[in-house]
């Protein structure tokens, strides 16, 4: 049975300015392989509702779960909520179950509950609540749509949460080795040697170190024991 399949939706206007650094791709990408779903697509869109809503109709039409983050919280271009449950056709409003989270944390930090920070108990209609063990402000599950926050740190949190609830395949192994030959004198013995492990995966990707010039080849799979056979003869061909 082939793994699940994944989408990852990063939203925001400032990720695309260059002001802020996507690292959540690179997080749930490695999550996911470990848990045996195959991250097969990432789109960047911004604070933009007709742009999310498409981007996720795509999206959780095409991969089993899609996973979003950023433009959840309390300011006015936060409009992720919103737009997913336009996208999923759901009606939205304050939730009285995460309000009730956030009044619990705001009451023990002594900062008032306004009507800005109530933006974030809203929820649509029938959606699962994502725990948020950091600023409280939870996320939420509608479909197959995972709605999560952008701070990094928060963003692990939640995909820590979601993870061992989800249904995985076989986690991707793969096998790695440095050979000091550019990609043109390596790329028809790697051809060949792919031929041989069609079930394998084979990347190659240059590299520059302390003046050296060489390739980092990868092999990617879920048998060990073909990766350990493709390591072997990667060593003869290379080493």
């Amino acid at each position: 049975m082939p793994n699940p399949t994944a989408a990852m939706l990063v939203i925001g206007d400032e990720i695309l300015s260059g002001r802020t650094h996507d690292s959540n791709t690179h997080h749930l990408a490695g999550a996911l392989t470990a848990a045996g779903i195959d991250l097969r697509e990432g789109r960047v869109v911004s604070d933009d509702a007709d742009a999310i809503i498409a981007a996720v109709q795509a999206l959780s039409g095409t991969w089993d779960h899609v996973f979003t983050s950023g433009g959840i919280g309390p300011t006015h271009d936060d409009i992720t909520a919103d737009a997913v449950a336009r996208a999923m056709g759901r009606s939205i409003d304050v939730r009285q179950d995460a309000r009730a989270i956030l009044v619990e944390h705001y009451k023990k930090s002594g900062t008032e509950l306004n009507d800005a920070r109530l933006r974030m108990a809203r929820i649509p209609e029938g959606a699962t609540l994502i725990e948020n063990p950091i600023s409280a402000a939870p996320g939420f599950i509608i479909g197959n749509v995972h709605v999560m926050a952008g701070v990094p740190s928060i963003f692990k949190a939640m995909v820590a949460s979601v993870i061992p609830t989800l249904t995985g395949g076989a986690p991707l192994l793969s096998r790695n080795m440095d050979v000091q030959r550019g990609e043109g004198d390596i790329a028809a013995p790697l051809a060949e040697l792919a031929a041989r492990f069609q079930q394998l995966t084979f990347g190659s990707y240059p590299f520059q170190r302390n003046g050296v010039y060489g390739t980092n080849i990868v092999a990617r799979g879920q048998d060990g024991a073909m990766l350990d056979a493709a390591e072997a003869e990667m060593a003869d061909l290379f080493g």
